[in-house]
């Protein structure tokens, strides 16, 4: 198949996406096909890794290389993938504010800091939604739900920040409801040299009903409407807090640095899949163990 002859179905699989109706995963699930669409990106030339979640049900809804891990564990696998083999076209670790930002939030810091070249999609609905609505690490202060019915007590995590000081190289925001942008964004993201992250609003229609698409429409707007340059750490760190009736959503920062693999000679000429293991010399090895 050509680039120019694919299209949002040739990303699809046999199975019907079982969301519930009106969820905001949907939009996601369309603005990720577009943009490999729109990149000519193969569906055998991606891998998706996934956590556990609703969003994480996207494992059955996408045609390409498939890899359903633990919960709060999508980045290991996908971090093993690329270093195998960093010639695939996308890499793309998909994963919730639940398990990203709670059991899993070392592997997230981690994997900002070594800059694995990959996309980290996170689905942020501030609630863990495939059991049913309860408290998340990004739940606001306050929030009520049936696992704290006298309000969370505990300061939200944020995603971007904490990528921020985690030395992520590539940081945006997304919301669900802007789907034309949101898949500008993960073209953006596909395409960076480095770790990206993608942190999207993601309203819950089932279980939240403070953070709709009512209350994010209302505040969320566009950086590139302001003429932001995405390229200052510290002023993307002060964009990463705004949140005094304002949420930007937009690319935060940007730069260019060596990946972790570009900084292994072992694969400068070729993937770690095309080395010829029989071809190598183990004799100073074994002999160590001697």
């Amino acid at each position: 198949m050509s680039e120019n002859q694919l299209t949002i179905k040739d990303y699809e699989t046999p199975v019907c996406p079982t969301w519930c109706p009106g969820c905001s995963n949907y939009s996601i699930w369309v603005a990720v096909r577009q943009a490999l669409v729109k990149l000519g990106i193969q569906p055998h030339e991606v891998v998706f890794t996934f956590d556990i979640g609703c969003n994480s049900n996207g494992a059955n809804f996408y045609q390409g290389y498939i890899c359903h891990a633990l919960h709060g564990r999508a980045l290991p696998p996908a971090e093993a993938i690329r270093w195998a083999n960093h010639k695939l076209k996308a890499v793309i670790a998909v994963g919730g504010d639940g398990g990203g930002f709670g059991i899993g939030v070392g592997h997230f810091i981690h994997a900002c800091r070594r800059n694995v070249d990959l996309l980290y999609i996170t689905h942020d609905n501030q609630i863990y939604g495939l059991t049913t609505g309860q408290t998340s690490p990004t739940s606001p202060k306050g929030f009520i739900s049936k696992s704290t019915p006298f309000g969370n007590l505990e300061e939200p995590v944020n995603p971007s920040a904490l990528a921020l000081a985690s030395r992520a190289t590539w940081v945006a925001r997304g919301f669900a409801g802007e789907l034309n942008h949101l898949a500008d964004l993960i073209i953006k993201g596909i395409k960076h040299p480095g770790f990206a992250h993608l942190n999207i609003f993601q309203p819950c229609v089932t279980f939240n009903k403070v953070n709709t698409f009512e209350w994010f429409r209302e505040r969320v707007y566009k950086l590139e409407d302001t003429g932001y340059q995405p390229h200052d750490r510290q002023l993307a760190w002060e964009k990463s807090w705004e949140m005094n009736g304002q949420l930007p959503i937009g690319l935060l920062y940007e730069i260019t640095a060596p990946t972790y693999r570009e900084q292994l000679p072992q694969l400068a000429t070729e993937a770690l899949v095309e080395k010829k293991l029989g071809e190598i010399d183990l004799t100073r090895a074994l002999a160590e163990f001697r």
